[in-house]
């Protein structure tokens, strides 16, 4: 008697949506769509990465860092020398005015703060 009951409750289960699903399907949603999402699937651009020279290190954890990108004009097809700020995060404070470094982008950590210090790529002399 409990093998005709199991059969028929596993039977019943494979066939039946749930109320779910049901909403799922209402609402437009294929079931796949409706289940999370794997690994695979979340994996988030890569950040960039930009090297510059230290200009400010007057501030607590924070540095400013200069970055200079050569970009073509759009007129003159000459390139031009454009020089950036930013403002990154550095967590030990040692870094020094001069030092080169490599910053990558990351959360918000301040109003102005966008960017954290990765690594000095040389001190300065």
């Amino acid at each position: 008697m409990t093998d005709i009951t199991q059969a028929d409750t596993d039977a019943s289960a494979a066939g039946e949506a749930s109320a779910g699903d049901e909403l799922d399907a209402a609402r437009g949603r294929s079931a796949a769509a409706a289940e999370p999402a794997t690994s695979a699937e979340t994996e988030r651009a890569a950040r960039k990465v930009r090297e510059g020279t230290v200009v400010s290190n007057a501030m607590d954890k924070t540095a400013v860092v200069a970055v200079v990108d050569r970009v073509r004009h759009a007129k003159y097809n000459k390139f031009v020398l454009r020089t950036k700020k930013l403002h990154a995060h550095d967590e030990t404070n040692d870094v020094n005015v001069g030092d080169k470094v490599r910053v990558m982008e990351t959360r918000p950590l301040s109003k102005t703060k966008r960017w954290r210090i990765t690594d000095v790529v040389e001190r300065a002399k």
